[in-house]
């Protein structure tokens, strides 16, 4: 595995790695407690948002946070009979 991503520097810690557990917990937890799950999902893409907008300065990281709170938003209109 360390060759196929071509990791040669010892594991640290990024801001990356908790996005992509929180992403998947999303996902779980959407699978297994329904649409009342993307409350976690909607709160933890706002924090993102805020994050990358004012500490860390990242678009990409904008980016993916906005489109995942687009989703989140749309189950949760999806689940009070919105859409």
């Amino acid at each position: 595995m360390k060759n196929f991503f071509n990791i040669t520097q010892p594991y640290t810690f990024e801001w990356g790695d908790f996005d992509a557990v929180t992403t998947i917990l999303n996902l779980i937890l959407i699978i297994i407690i329904g649409f009342y799950a993307s409350f976690f999902g909607a709160a933890i893409a706002v924090f993102g948002i805020g994050r990358d907008l004012f500490i860390h300065r990242r678009i990409n990281g904008l980016l993916i946070h906005l489109s995942t709170l687009c989703l989140n938003l749309y189950f949760l209109m999806i689940l009070f009979g919105k859409i």
